[in-house]
């Protein structure tokens, strides 16, 4: 179906409809995650599909982002019966069509399998039955380059609420009721966020998608980018409605290319379709997106460093106040949220803030995406509430620790986090616990670590990478993150000496 543009949000309704009425649900269907599966093949294997199939349309094949078992990539599902299989070769292909897809025999070879369990399908599966998908709710399950996908899921709907009687303070309250606060690693409260940038008075705002990600391990914001950017954009659009802007911009870094491109197709797509530009389905509102790629600084995901790389500056942190809020882009009121945070908003505004609030903790609602990494067997992208244990998602999720050895610890917030050893394992992962117990609940990579791990290897590792990247503006992190890599270094290549730090008296 070729959409033509949208100019009222009863259009929208017709067309969602439409899209619906359309859909066959009993149709076969092969999703196949082609972005971060690429590296595992994943394309070759699109590819075998396709020549296998040839010009049989009664089975479609769906180009998917992150399905979230990154451990077992390729992976392939198989709609609607539900089935999963990992590791799949180009060979595997002419015997998932002629066994699977033909004659309906499950591949034990090729599904999931723990403690000689064979899971074929994928609600039975560990790593995913525990799991509360919220920002993840399209990822791996529609082709995030299709507007028609998004929409027939839902995509959009939360504009037509909007538009059609909530005030831009009524959707600042219903963010607030919800209790989220930004993903991006600080926590600070969204609702309130917004409400500083709505009571300044200014016909310029501005509001930024920060999708900077650059903590070693993490790749959360890079998956929804590449799995759903529609999500994102609208969740910008409905943020410029709440307090007021009339442009807003996508910071990415280059280093992601295909969470640029999706992201650069999706603005397109929704400016061609009525979304974005002027006059937004009829609603007399004014918005468009910038997409800026970063060059891969680290420090740039901090909010004014940010700043200043869109205005062309070096991108230094500059002290605060004023905040961004008050006087961000150009000196112009500003709110930046990262991708995750705005990945959850349709959510929040279609179902309302209450059922956000009903997930999480007390002081930390909703859910979180964790990428999981390291020494654990089921790498890869998982949601979860809020509030739930390490140990759950190490070992329940994440399956354990590989080759039967025992857990040492979990580094979590990234460079500026910490490690947390077995005897934190049963600490529920919120943003006050977490702190508590000396870590940080950061954008949330996830870093699991074994007893043959080094510990002062790993510090050297994270030194290194902080002062590698240093953007040298202050003393205390241009020469004091090179000093302590050259202690930690000594350590580790057995150099020490009497006088440094931690050395045995």
């Amino acid at each position: 179906m070729v959409i033509q543009r949208l100019k009222s949000l009863k259009e929208l309704l017709q067309l969602k409809e439409e899209l619906l009425g359309e859909y066959d649900s009993a149709k076969t269907r092969i999703r196949i995650c082609t972005t971060g599966c690429r590296a595992k093949g994943a394309l070759k294997v699109r590819d075998a599909f396709h020549q296998e199939l040839g010009k049989d349309r009664s089975i479609e094949i769906v180009e998917t982002g992150c399905q979230g078992l990154c451990a077992k990539a390729p992976v392939v599902s198989v709609d609607p019966d539900g089935i999963f299989y990992g590791g799949l070769t180009p060979e595997d292909v002419p015997e998932v069509i002629s066994q699977t897809i033909r004659n309906k025999k499950i591949i034990n070879k090729l599904c999931y399998s723990e403690n000689k369990t064979v899971y074929p399908y994928i609600k039975d599966i560990p790593f995913f039955k525990a799991q509360e998908k919220i920002v993840l709710r399209n990822c791996g399950y529609i082709n995030p380059t299709s507007l028609e996908d998004y929409i027939r899921r839902n995509g959009y709907v939360a504009l037509i609420k909007i538009f059609r009687g909530l005030k831009p303070e009524d959707v600042i309250e219903q963010v607030t009721k919800s209790g989220i606060r930004g993903r991006g690693g600080a926590g600070f409260p969204t609702g309130l966020k917004w409400k500083f940038a709505r009571q300044y008075q200014n016909a310029t705002k501005y509001i930024i998608c920060n999708a900077d990600e650059g903590d070693p391990g993490a790749f959360m914001d890079r998956a929804v980018l590449e799995g759903d950017p529609h999500s994102v954009i609208e969740g910008l659009i409905i943020g410029a409605y709440a307090i007021g802007a009339n442009h807003g911009y996508i910071y990415v870094r280059a280093e992601y290319p295909i969470a640029v491109e999706y992201s650069t197709l999706a603005i397109k797509q929704a400016r061609e379709r009525g979304f974005l530009g002027e006059n937004i389905l009829g609603s007399g509102f004014n918005f468009d997106i910038t997409i800026k790629q970063g060059a891969g600084a680290f420090v740039c995901g901090e909010e004014t460093a940010l700043i200043a790389s869109i205005e062309g500056r070096r991108g230094m942190p500059r002290p605060r106040p004023p905040f961004p809020a008050e006087a961000g882009l150009w000196g112009k009121p500003t709110v930046i949220n990262n991708v995750e945070t705005l990945a959850n908003i349709p959510w929040i505004i279609t179902q309302g803030g209450d059922a956000y609030a009903k997930f999480g903790t007390k002081g930390s609602k909703g859910t979180k995406v964790f990428a999981l990494a390291g020494k654990v067997r089921n790498t890869g992208l998982v949601e979860v509430p809020i509030g739930m244990t390490l140990r759950q998602i190490i070992f329940d999720i994440g399956g354990g620790i590989p080759q039967d050895r025992e857990f040492k610890a979990v580094q979590m917030g990234g460079p500026s986090g910490g490690c947390l050893p077995a005897e934190h394992l049963d600490t529920p992962i919120d943003y006050e616990t977490i702190k508590e117990a000396g870590a940080i609940m950061g954008s949330g990579g996830m870093i699991v670590m074994d007893e043959v791990t080094c510990m002062v290897e790993l510090a050297r590792y994270f030194l290194d990478f902080c002062q590698k990247e240093s953007c040298g503006k202050c003393v205390p992190c241009r020469i004091g993150t090179k000093r302590m890599l050259e202690i930690v270094t000594r350590f580790t290549s057995g150099q020490a000496r009497q006088g440094d730090p931690l050395f045995p008296q």
